[in-house]
């Protein structure tokens, strides 16, 4: 295997098209120093960063190793069959293509096949561990004499490739494809020949017909009629009675001779039927909620009249096949058994949509204690929705979900405070990004005409050079976006923003096979029925995806956003890739029937799926609660796919614990926001029971403690009955189901559940029927909230205990972090100055007598005549006067590299008022220098605390 690139894998694309249609807007390709308008936003098309690259001339021009004969428009990547277009590694031909139940690889003689079906394991049951089905070749196809220096790209369609081979006097031309047993040839210039590994047992020899074993694999080769084979040491040839094509199957395992020979027969009946044309369509229909996929076939008869094929299906295919019957063998492959289907044109699956939502509704915490709970983490997350860890595309994402997440939930319990905070930092940043200002070189897209994809800068983990990811990154502003949209339905329009958003679907998965400038679905492997990361794929083992759950949040944000903008098109793009991904997650990352994985693996899930195998492991930790919960986050109301099978959610968390040695310790929020699918009454008993853990970097505590004390009222996933609207799920606990919808129009609607239950669900509001009734959210589909008078949020009583936040919040302890204290450069001692302020508001709590105690983490480093200093100020009422105003003797630090402990032992420099109780009051910290000439590090997360004296 080749070794691998740092954490996370790439994409590209290419076209060619003059103009766009991009939400009714006509997008034209403007000349290399121009930006171009979407609407009210814009991109650049000049280049501000690293662009793709390979061999050669590839950055600029990505055909160099297409011929003329492929399709215009931009070339495909993320695929299975990507290094042979994307030479990376090797610059003539390219790395072992997996198209399953055959694996391929190229050289300058031919194409070769491997039918492995012996898994190599590595690792151990309890830690990291990989299971692959390595190329291991059996045969080589080609033409004698033929040596290419290079292997070309003579086409492709929508699950097959056709590689080309030239040395100028001998040409071949194969076409391959995922499920197929066939590979398909034309050649020139001399005999086509099969050179086999070790000497083949010839098991069936008759005219233009050849079956034949090596390796203990069963192929057949079918030269025209009129053409032999002649056998001699390791090499089979045909003259092709010149006619120039040849087909070569492998045959799926069988219990006799007599049976392989039936077998081969019927094969025969199509093997001069080439496959010339893979497509897929879809049809979702929301009165069913039933998702039904068409793989179509083209074939071209290079001899008779046959135009049906033989076809293989993965576990996610045929399990919801329909109108089909398979026969008895099947392929063994790194996804499982293949089923075989003979004399087709195409078939059909048919899935059920379960439904996504914006958010859980809050039928646990909209009341009481917990609501008490719930609007003390909102109002600590008020000052910093976004949380944001870094300026990159995809940190910048992250910090996107994070706001969204308080949006939608704040919004359900009329925290309109919050929710417009984390709105206004939503619409600030994705209007900051859409904007290409003339001579921005930071937060642009930007369009590369070349390989046709619109790349972010600054990047991230490959989201330029090799173009990994786009659908991870992409997924969270999208979803970010369709939330912003609800409220504020002007700015996601066509005529301000909402073109941009589209373009970003359309990078990562075009939806229209009639934009010529991205490449149809180009993240998704359309048979395969899952994203691709990697935008070159130029591994040993194939192309490969981590975070499984990262591409589902771009399906479910397809989802949100096309039925919030009343875009059909995309909203069913998204239900196509969303039903069918969540499919082959239960089968490939999860395997939850226990079928699929090779039992000595011994693990319950992979952390990543490679085109030959899988691997219990990440790019960028061997942390068992990584590994499995790469696969978990970001948990949205678009992830209850997760949840569709209880039983598995407790398998897979009781393997996180045995092979962590215990409970989890880090992204404990993710890990128990998925236990909760399986067991919210433990995961919630497991959140109380640690107060003080780590958020992980794209969570907060509000949307933690709303999942999972809503999923414990909640209970599970109910899959036995769907809805007939997108956005509506339904939930069981003890048998007692809750139907839940959610409506972002400005118009009441029904929505109908398959079981006869209906709910009626107002404007802009998310509700419930069945064992709890509820209703919330304030989405009018019409106002912004910039433009609405806010209302109160309601009292958030929390606790006294208040750490000190980075982005100015005083609440629940967060993550490690630091802030600067500037330098006095002066004597301020008493007068607040250049000072770090956190605050707290809408608190309730009884006075309880004493004093404000507090512990700050303070760190001159080697400075000398450094003094910190502490103010606390108490608003009683939140009327905006100060009741209690106490200013703290300064802190002297040493000049030693560590934290010091500045605390209330300091004594009072002084104090006015008096201290009484908290009605929707407000309290402020403020942290300066009084003196010295050099800043201090003030620890703050988890680490500065502020203890009130109220109860």
């Amino acid at each position: 295997m080749k070794p691998p690139v740092p954490y996370r894998r790439w994409a590209l694309v290419a076209g060619t098209a003059l103009a766009l249609l991009v939400g009714g807007l006509t997008v034209p390709l403007t000349r290399a120093a121009e930006a171009a308008p979407v609407g009210a936003g814009s991109y650049t098309t000049t280049p501000v960063g690293p662009l793709p690259s390979g061999c050669g001339q590839m950055s600029t021009n990505p055909r160099q190793f297409v011929t003329a004969n492929a399709p215009a428009g931009a070339v495909p990547t993320n695929d299975w069959w990507s290094s042979l277009l994307w030479k990376r590694l090797d610059c003539a031909y390219s790395e072992p293509l997996h198209a399953h139940p055959v694996s391929y690889d190229t050289f300058g003689d031919g194409l070769g096949f491997s039918a492995n079906s012996t898994p190599a394991i590595s690792g151990t049951a309890t830690g990291v561990g990989e299971f692959h089905f390595p190329y291991v070749q059996d045969i080589r196809v080609g033409v004698a004499g033929l040596a290419a220096p290079v292997v070309r790209v003579d086409g492709w369609s929508d699950w097959t490739v056709s590689p080309y081979w030239s040395d100028g006097a001998r040409t071949l031309r194969a076409t391959i494809g995922h499920g197929l047993p066939f590979a398909y040839f034309q050649s020139s210039g001399g005999d086509a020949v099969i050179n086999t590994s070790g000497a083949p047992e010839v098991w069936s020899s008759s005219g233009a017909t050849l079956g034949f074993r090596v390796n203990g694999h069963d192929y057949v080769a079918f030269a025209p009629s009129g053409a032999g084979w002649s056998v001699g040491g390791s090499r089979i040839s045909s003259t092709l009675a010149g006619r120039g094509y040849f087909s070569v199957a492998l045959l799926p395992p069988t219990g006799s001779a007599a049976e392989r020979a039936s077998l081969a027969a019927t094969y025969a009946q199509y093997a001069h039927a080439h496959v010339t044309g893979t497509r897929v369509s879809y049809v979702y229909d929301p009165a069913t909620s039933g998702l039904t996929t068409t793989y179509a076939f083209t074939t071209t008869a290079r001899e008779g009249s046959a135009t049906q094929t033989v076809v293989s299906l993965y576990p996610h295919q045929w399990k919801f096949l329909t109108g089909s019957t398979p026969i008895t063998p099947t392929y063994p492959s790194a996804r499982g058994r293949m089923k075989v289907l003979t004399g087709v044109t195409q078939f059909r699956t048919a899935m059920k949509f379960q439904g996504v939502l914006p958010e859980l509704p809050a039928v646990g915490d909209g009341s009481g204690a917990d609501l008490a709970t719930l609007t003390g983490h909102l109002a600590a997350a008020r000052g910093n929705p976004m949380d944001q860890r870094g300026n990159d595309t995809y940190w910048t994402g992250k910090g996107l979900g994070r706001a969204a997440r308080i949006a939608e939930v704040a919004d359900l319990v009329n925290d309109t405070t919050t929710r417009d905070s984390a709105l206004n930092a939503i619409r600030t940043t994705l209007t900051d990004w859409f904007t290409a200002s003339s001579g921005k070189t930071s937060r642009v897209f930007y369009y590369d005409a070349n390989w046709g994809t619109l790349i972010g800068y600054p990047a991230s983990y490959g989201s330029d050079q090799e173009l990994n990811d786009h659908h991870f990154h992409y997924g969270y502003y999208i979803a970010a976006a369709a939330t912003l949209a609800k409220f504020d339905p002007t700015w996601a329009s066509a005529s301000r923003y909402g073109g941009m958003v589209d373009l970003l679907i359309r990078d990562a998965n075009n939806y229209r096979r009639d934009d010529t400038r991205f490449p149809y679905l180009r993240d998704f492997d359309i048979y395969a029925g899952h994203d691709w990361a990697s935008g070159h794929g130029s591994f040993g083992a194939g192309n490969n995806q981590e975070s499984s759950s990262e591409g589902m949040n771009f399906a479910n944000a397809l989802i949100q956003w096309g039925q919030v903008t009343g875009d059909t098109a995309v909203r069913d793009a998204g239900i196509f890739l969303y039903t069918t991904q969540a499919a082959a997650i239960q089968e490939y990352w999860f395997d939850a029937g226990d079928q699929n994985f090779p039992s000595a693996f011994g693990h319950s899930t992979v952390g990543m799926v490679w085109g030959d195998g899988g691997a219990y492991a990440t790019w960028f930790s061997a942390e068992p609660e990584m590994i499995q919960g790469i696969n978990l986050l970001p948990v949205t109301g678009g992830h209850l796919y997760l949840g569709n099978n209880p039983a598995y959610v407790r398998t897979n968390y009781a393997e996180l614990v045995r092979n962590n040695g215990g409970p989890p310790t880090v992204w404990q929020d993710i890990l128990w926001q998925f236990q909760a699918l399986g067991d919210g009454d433990a995961a919630l008993a497991n959140l109380r029971a640690n107060p003080g853990y780590t958020p992980e970097e794209g969570e907060s505590r509000a949307h933690t403690f709303h999942w999972i004390r809503n999923l414990a009222a909640l209970g599970t996933v109910d899959t036995s009955v769907t809805g007939n609207h997108p956005l509506s799920a339904v939930f069981s606990r003890n048998g007692a189901r809750t139907y839940v919808a959610s409506n972002p129009t400005a118009a009441p609607v029904t929505v109908t559940f398959s079981n006869g239950t209906t709910l009626t669900v107002g404007a802009g509001r998310t509700a419930t029927t069945g064992a709890y009734t509820w209703s919330g959210g304030n989405a009018t589909g019409g106002t912004p909230p910039t433009t609405t008078p806010p209302t109160t949020p309601p009292p958030t009583p929390g606790n006294p205990t208040r750490y000190l936040l980075p982005g100015g919040g005083l609440g629940a302890a967060g993550s490690a972090a630091t802030v600067t204290v500037a330098a006095a450069n002066g004597n301020h001692d008493g007068t607040p100055t250049n000072a770090q302020v956190f605050t707290a508001t809408g608190l309730n709590l009884a006075y309880a007598g004493g004093q404000t105690a507090f512990d700050l983490f303070l760190d001159a480093d080697r400075a000398v005549g450094n003094g910190v200093q502490l103010r606390v100020s108490y608003d009683l009422t939140g009327n905006g006067s100060w009741e209690r105003v106490e200013t703290w003797r300064y802190f002297a630090t040493d000049p030693v590299p560590g934290y010091e402990h500045y605390t209330q032992s300091a004594g009072l420099a002084s104090a006015t008022g008096t201290l009484g109780t908290l009605s929707n009051g407000t309290v402020r910290v403020e942290v300066w220098s009084a003196i010295g000439n050099n800043p201090s590090t003030l620890g703050v997360g988890n680490q500065s605390v502020l203890r009130l004296p109220y109860s």
